[in-house]
Formats: C-alpha cells, structure tokens, sequence
C-alpha cells in the first residue's frame, strides 16, 4: 500500500497545496542517524512523523493528530498535550497508524495522509529544510518546514526535549 502509490499521494497532495517536495531515494537504513549520514545531514534535519491518537470517550471513532519532531529529539507528552489541550494522548499500534494514514510506519508523512489529521509541529523545525517521510520505505521527501507549516496550518509549539 505505501510502494508507488504512497509517492505518488506524497507528490499529488504537495502539488494541490503548492508546496515543493523533492522526493530523493536512499538505501536502508538502520537507525535515524544512519539515514541522516546517508543523506549528508544531521539527526535533526530529519523530522519523525508521529502519528498521535486522542483519547476519545467510549464509542466515538479515533482522533489522531500529527506531530513532527526533530531526529535529535524525543516527543514531550507532558509539552504536547499542552499545547492539543488534551489530557491523554498515545502512540497507536501500527495497524491504527496505518488504518489512520494509509502509511506504514517509517513512511509516514502528513502528505498524501488518507485523512488530513490537524498537525503539531516541534519549533525547532522552523526555518529549516527538513526531510519527512515519502509514502514509501527507501524514499525521503525534502521539504521546507515554513512552507510545510503554512500549506497545512500546523500549530508550532514546543513539543520535544
């Protein structure tokens, strides 16, 4: 589900929002730090999507959100529900992720994402040009992170430490 098609979704939805993505392949890699070496970056150039579930009363459908932080960073769970206003927030397994995005973990982008979840962005990615996931494993897609925040409205808050 994330091979051509996950690219192709990433490129498309880039395009509707006039945002410029390049899409660049790489080989696999074992760690975040290993990818970054990879593509002639820091850990922190490249941005993890997480993808985040609200808890919501019993019954309801899942909420998700998206938060982006930096390679050298960890999610603050204390910071982000903070700033979502929410009391409770996790990881959901990667068959909600998957369920929730239309993309495998590892590949997970808030581009093309099958649902357009709201989108938490970590400050530090400010001013930067990042590289998020593409839609498909062995692909990194570079990206302005200002212009990824506008074209998605994205609250920018202190998110990681």
């Amino acid at each position: 589900m994330t091979s051509p098609e996950g690219r192709a979704r990433v490129e498309a939805d880039a395009a509707t929002r006039h945002l410029e993505v390049e899409i660049v392949e790489r080989p696999a890699a074992d760690s975040l730090e290993q990818a970054a070496a990879m593509l002639g970056l820091s850990a922190r150039d490249i941005v993890k999507t997480l993808v985040v579930r609200k808890h919501t009363p019993k019954g309801a459908p899942n909420e998700y959100l998206f938060a982006l932080i930096p390679g050298d960073k960890q999610i603050s769970w204390p910071m982000l529900r903070a700033a979502v206003g929410v009391n409770k927030l996790s990881l959901p397994s990667p068959e909600l992720a998957l369920e929730a995005t239309g993309y495998e973990r590892g590949t997970i982008t808030p581009l093309g994402s099958s649902t357009p979840w709201p989108i938490y962005a970590d400050s530090a990615i400010v001013g930067a040009r990042i590289a998020v996931g593409a839609g498909a494993h062995g692909y990194s897609a570079f990206v302005d992170a200002d212009a990824l925040i506008a074209a998605y409205a994205a609250t920018v808050a202190d998110i990681g430490n």
